[in-house]
């Protein structure tokens, strides 16, 4: 299925209508697809952003050349436990990243079919992840 992934974002990326530069957002599974992106695509990934994701294992980081920004739910133990350790690789790195979490929120906070969704939080997360592709995909 990842393979599905990267073929499918080398095709969006050769398009004759592309700009060249490839971005990749994803929620859930989705944010955990962004950090296999960003590890299997290397410099044809631009720019990543992963909503509560799992975290791509410590020892691809040196395989990611995109940035990358993360909006986690302060209360998604589960994701949250690998953020740590990720974060400790990307830097040992170099790697850039930005990292957003959001206090008291659940799992699925951008998800507005949700009792977990939160509005104001949804907002400004995907305010920052339009402003993060904005600066990264010109």
């Amino acid at each position: 299925m990842t393979e599905d992934f990267v073929v499918a974002a080398m095709w969006l990326k050769k398009r004759p209508d592309s700009k060249g530069k490839l971005g990749a957002v994803g929620f859930c599974f989705g944010g955990g697809m962004v950090n296999q992106l960003a590890v299997r695509l290397g410099s044809d990934l631009n720019a990543g952003g992963a909503f509560y994701g799992r975290q791509a294992g410590v020892a691809d980081v040196p395989k990611i050349t995109a940035p990358l920004m993360f909006h986690y739910a302060g209360e998604d133990k589960g994701v949250n436990a690998g953020i740590e350790a990720y974060e400790a690789a990307l830097k040992a790195n170099k790697k850039k990243f930005e990292t957003f979490t959001y206090a008291g929120k659940q799992h699925g906070f951008h998800n507005d079919t949700t009792p977990r969704f939160d509005a104001e939080s949804a907002k400004l997360a995907w305010e920052r992840t339009l402003a993060f592709f904005t600066k990264n995909l010109k």
